[in-house]
């Protein structure tokens, strides 16, 4: 029986996909175009299952001969000079081509000249012109090597070939597509020993790709129907598919994830609680994708600060492209662009920085709950007391945090409340931050406790006339979420200010509110 797959290659054979025939076509749309392209995305995007599909496709077709190679395990020796590395390479494709039974196009390497990379060139045309198919190279895993200066001098081999190629001056590839998290066209370039690296990129002939590799609703739903044809647990599968793409947008090894818990840890429970458990059980439990996130943000000390500031910010960070912040989280995955902002990608890595910046808080500064305080916030059903809740936290930030100014709210507020928070739902219950309402002063916070769902907005107090409209604005949210009550907790700075609890009825929604 087939299962969900979140390691390596996936094959149709064995594992529940994504219908992805819209992207392979995109990508082939490039190929039959003769252009030469990057698929830079991040960790675990599905860049060599999709290279494997499009592979598969490409057999049927006796226009093209794919040949597809990986530097991954390509150690230093291999690029120690020019004929080390062609002989490496050319040993390469000579393996794919015995495995797809070409053997009258192996490369003699014992009988052919290769000492410099003008010979290796030499030899890509004489095997181009050995064979009566358009030849699409393929190499994955291109950043093991990105910083090597052979291995940019061979691609700038590759450039110069297929410049002379469009003028009918040599012959070569007819595509050449190049996988790996960076972009090939961003590496720097160093023409000769003697010369500083500058940004002369080697492969400024690539085109962008633009596929969007993220699964949208409708082709998460592809992968459900597929997995409910076999195992019929009675999901409603545009439902589903649309909440695991609200907490996921899509990102690949996400989706599969959480399906794969729900179907083999959680008894095939695919409802929005097996959801969130799928989601509680992902971020307890350690896997490389996340150990790469966090490896990438504390390794670099103004990136740790760009995301915290993303994180923790009331106004929204601009998405400029050109910036290096910005560049590096879009490359690694982090974040994304949103009308012109900047966003962490999905909920899951939201709350994972999240949790991970309180960790470290707490490590560094203490714990902002230091006593035993969880049974007391739930009632005899099991349910959270969220107006207890609020309530405590007041009498912390009462006691403890009296003397804040508005610049430590806007950094350390919303921080605060889930670093008090959290403890209490810890191994029970759920929370993500609502990016739809986060806006200037404003920001939700979504609590799922024994399938009971809370929210929580967290807002600066302006006056009587934004205290209002902060109130309608939680009510329209909690409409749309079909709840009747809602909570608020004010931030004041006024002088003499009073720590006020108050319950008020606003549009027919029930609002418990707290001002700290």
């Amino acid at each position: 029986m087939k299962e969900f797959n979140i390691i390596g290659t996936c094959i149709p054979e064995e594992h529940y996909m994504v219908d992805t025939t819209s992207k392979l076509n995109q990508i082939i749309k490039l190929i039959e175009k003769r252009k030469y392209f990057t698929i830079n995305r991040p960790r675990q995007y599905g860049k060599t299952t999709t290279i494997y599909l499009l592979e598969e496709r490409l057999k049927k077709s006796k226009e093209y001969l794919m040949i597809s190679i990986s530097f991954e395990g390509l150690g230093d020796e291999n690029f120690e000079n020019s004929e080390i590395l062609g002989k490496s390479l050319i040993r390469k494709i000579n393996k794919m081509l015995k495995i797809k039974k070409f053997e009258n196009l192996v490369i003699d390497i014992e009988k052919t000249q290769m000492k410099t990379m003008d010979d290796l060139s030499d030899i890509i045309t004489d095997f181009v012109l050995k064979t009566d198919k358009k030849v699409i190279l393929m190499i994955d895993e291109v950043d093991k090597s990105s910083n090597n200066q052979l291995f940019l001098n061979f691609i700038g081999m590759l450039r110069e070939k297929y410049l002379s190629a469009i003028k009918k001056q040599d012959y070569t590839f007819h595509s050449v597509i190049l996988a790996g998290v960076h972009d090939v066209k961003n590496l720097k370039l160093k023409l000769r020993p003697d010369e500083n690296r500058t940004l002369n990129s080697p492969w400024n002939i690539a085109v962008d790709f633009d596929v969007d590799m993220c699964f949208n609703p409708q082709e998460i739903a592809t992968m459900l129907r597929e997995y409910e044809a076999d195992v019929k647990t009675g999901m409603d599968i545009k439902n589903m598919s649309e909440k695991i793409y609200m907490y996921t947008t899509g990102y690949p090894f996400l989706v599969s994830k959480l399906c794969k818990v729900m179907d083999e840890k959680l008894d095939r429970n695919f409802s929005e609680k097996g959801l969130e458990e799928a989601i509680k059980i992902t971020l307890e439990t350690p896997n490389t994708l996340f150990d790469d996130i966090i490896k990438n943000i504390e390794n670099n000390r103004e990136f740790y600060k760009f995301i915290e500031k993303v994180i923790l910010g009331n106004d929204k960070v601009d998405y400029v492209h050109t910036d290096t912040m910005v560049s590096i989280g879009k490359m690694y995955g982090i974040i994304r662009e949103k009308n012109r902002k900047v966003e962490i990608d999905n909920k899951i890595f939201e709350i994972l920085l999240y949790n991970h910046i309180i960790a470290k808080r707490e490590r560094e500064k203490g714990a902002v709950l230091t006593y035993e305080f969880r049974t007391k916030f739930i009632d005899d059903n099991g349910n959270l007391d969220m107006e207890l809740v609020l309530s405590k936290f007041q009498e912390l930030m009462k006691a403890e945090y009296r003397k804040i100014d508005e610049k430590f709210v806007e950094r350390e507020g919303r921080l605060l409340f889930l670093a008090f928070l959290k403890p209490i739902i810890n191994g029970t219950g759920f929370y993500f931050v609502e990016s739809e309402t986060r806006e200037s002063n404003r920001m939700d916070i979504v609590v799922t406790y024994n399938m009971k769902k809370y929210v929580i907005e967290l807002k600066i107090w302006r006056g009587g006339k934004y205290e209002q409209e902060g109130r309608e604005q939680l009510c329209g949210y909690l409409e749309s979420q079909n709840l009747d009550k809602g909570y608020m907790i004010f931030y004041s700075f006024n002088k003499g200010k009073k720590y006020i609890k108050d319950k008020v009825m606003v549009k027919g929604k029930e609002v418990f509110e707290i001002v700290v």
